[in-house]
């Protein structure tokens, strides 16, 4: 049971830290987890990769993520500048961030999930920045990690107030993902 999930988001958006988030929440429960970014020019707003790997067997590569099981797609401005389902599987899922879902090309043999992050984040921490709430949509939708294990990882992260409220976030997303399968 290996499954990949490629992250895309632009920098300050948290991507790299809601992949090491999904990984340490993964391990949690026992799966065997991988969490890794891939920057580009390494400024805010410039699109960038993160990388989660979850299996059930040691996973021995550390390459970047070319065709993955699912996307979480942070900012949807970014199709118009990257091949977002570049490798995408066939019958791959993008977890997209986005309340215009008619919007989006979605290519032949891929499945599209629209979460509205960043409304869940403005509406619950009072930031736009939705990297945990995609990260709590993508636990609901796939059940590949648990609400309980997710909301543990997130405060441990953040801590006091913000890992509170970032935990809600998540158990919002999780909920209405889990209600949309």
């Amino acid at each position: 049971m290996l499954k990949e999930i490629r992250i895309h988001g632009r920098g300050g958006q948290g991507s790299v830290t809601a992949a090491e988030v999904l990984a340490k929440a993964a391990f949690k429960e026992g799966t065997i987890s991988q969490a890794f970014p891939a920057f580009g020019s390494e400024r805010m707003g410039a699109p960038v990769r993160a990388f989660c790997r979850l299996s059930d067997k040691a996973i021995r590569t550390r390459a970047v993520i070319e065709e993955p099981d699912y996307l979480i797609v942070q900012d949807p401005t970014l199709f118009g500048q990257v091949d977002i389902f570049g490798g995408l599987k066939d019958g791959g899922v993008a977890i997209v961030n986005t309340e215009k879902p008619d919007e989006i090309n979605v290519p032949q043999g891929a499945v599209l999930k629209p979460v509205a992050g960043t409304r869940i984040a403005m509406d619950v921490i009072g930031r736009p920045i939705p990297n945990m709430v995609m990260v709590g949509a993508f636990a609901g939708l796939t059940g590949l990690v648990s609400l309980e294990a997710l909301q543990e990882a997130v405060k441990e992260r953040f801590g006091g107030k913000v890992g509170d409220l970032n935990a809600e976030a998540v158990e919002k997303a999780y909920r209405a993902a889990e209600e949309s399968k």
